[in-house]
Order: structure tokens, then sequence, then C-alpha cells
């Protein structure tokens, strides 16, 4: 069974989600913030910075796609 969100969280712009609800910021915050906890964890065993960013890129991806995919439904 499909439970439908009847509320706005995010608002669509061009290519872009921004929320507008505490639920939107919160799911927004959280994404940055994992995306940087992500980096310094990966960076702390590297040796250089572009190794750093290869690295984690795989991560951000994927936690930017679910909060895409969360905006997404959560717009209309």
């Amino acid at each position: 069974m499909k439970q439908v969100i009847h509320d706005r969280w995010f608002l669509r712009i061009g290519w872009f989600h921004l929320p507008l609800t505490f639920m939107g910021w919160l799911i927004s915050i959280f994404a940055i913030t994992i995306s940087i906890i992500m980096y310094v964890v990966v960076s702390y065993k590297s040796t250089s910075t572009m190794d750093s960013v290869i690295s984690v890129f795989p991560y951000v991806i994927c936690i930017f796609a679910v909060r895409h995919w969360i905006a997404s439904n959560t717009c209309n």
C-alpha cells in the first residue's frame, strides 16, 4: 500500500529542490552533514586532496540521490 504525503517539503525550481518545511531542512542538513563526515573520515587515511575527493564521490552521489528522491516525491 502506497502512502501519499500531502505536505510540500520541497519547492522545485528548475533542477533544484529548495526545502520549505522543517522536515525538508532537516533532510538537507542531514545530507550535507553526512557528506562532510564521510569526507573527513576518508581524507584522514588518504595522501592527497584529489584522492579524498575521488574516494568520497560515490558516497556523496548516493546520499544526494536519496535526498533528490525524497525531494521529488514531496514537492507536489
